[in-house]
């Protein structure tokens, strides 16, 4: 709800959203009455959750489920720079996907600072041959160990795109311990055998994490 040149960032994300005309419908999904009140009073559509959640998976699972879609896209609140082409490419994953491999997929951008890279705000993926994502951690990882490999750092963006069915059995499926440790939604897709398709983007953008990127954003804004 933090003011973002004149309007909140949640209205500012819905809005970046629903600009970028691939979807059927956007929500705001939310436990908020505040964060309601104000995506509805600016036009928007949203959707009370009815339980409470640990994570926006099982609250995005409990909002779809009697909706008859089949592919259903995450965008965090704290994404108002959220662009049309890093969304278009994780949809047309399920496109190309012929066999229905894939339950879910995710974007990822080289960071290349070391204080990103060493930040547990800053959540890194590491990729398979084919980018099947195998592990997310607020860790540094890969580790250097080896200080004669060049090696390629990946930030997990938090926007997804999942088959509606992989929402439903997350939302059934108990929390373990590695998500818990870590306090990552994604990694209980993995903890169950989930396959989860990575997409590199070159958009960055800026998550909003804390009152610093707040103020980036601002600037960037302007």
């Amino acid at each position: 709800m933090e003011d973002l040149a004149g309007k909140p960032v949640i209205l500012r994300t819905y809005e970046a959203t629903l600009a970028t005309e691939l979807f059927d419908a956007v929500y705001v999904v939310t436990d908020s009455s505040i964060i309601y009140d104000t995506i509805t009073r600016a036009g928007g559509n949203a959707i009370m959750s009815k339980e409470e959640h640990d994570c926006g998976s099982d609250r995005i699972a409990e909002a779809v489920e009697a909706m008859d879609i089949d592919i259903v896209v995450n965008v965090q609140g704290d994404e108002p720079f959220t662009d049309k082409e890093s969304l278009a490419r994780l949809l047309e994953v399920f496109e190309s996907d012929l066999v229905n491999e894939i339950d879910l997929a995710s974007l990822m951008t080289k960071i290349k600072d070391p204080v990103d890279i060493s930040s547990p705000n800053t959540v890194k993926v590491i990729v398979d041959h084919s980018n099947f994502a195998l592990y997310f951690s607020r860790a540094v990882i890969p580790y250097p160990r080896a200080e004669d490999i060049e090696l390629v750092y990946y930030k997990h963006k938090g926007v997804y795109a999942f088959r509606k069915q992989a929402l439903l059995d997350f939302k059934r499926l108990p929390m373990l311990s590695l998500e818990a440790a870590e306090k990552i939604e994604a990694i209980r897709y993995l903890e169950y055998g989930k396959k989860i398709k990575m997409v590199e983007t070159d958009v960055t953008g800026i998550e909003i994490d804390t009152p610093d990127d707040l103020e980036k954003a601002k600037a960037v804004w302007k």
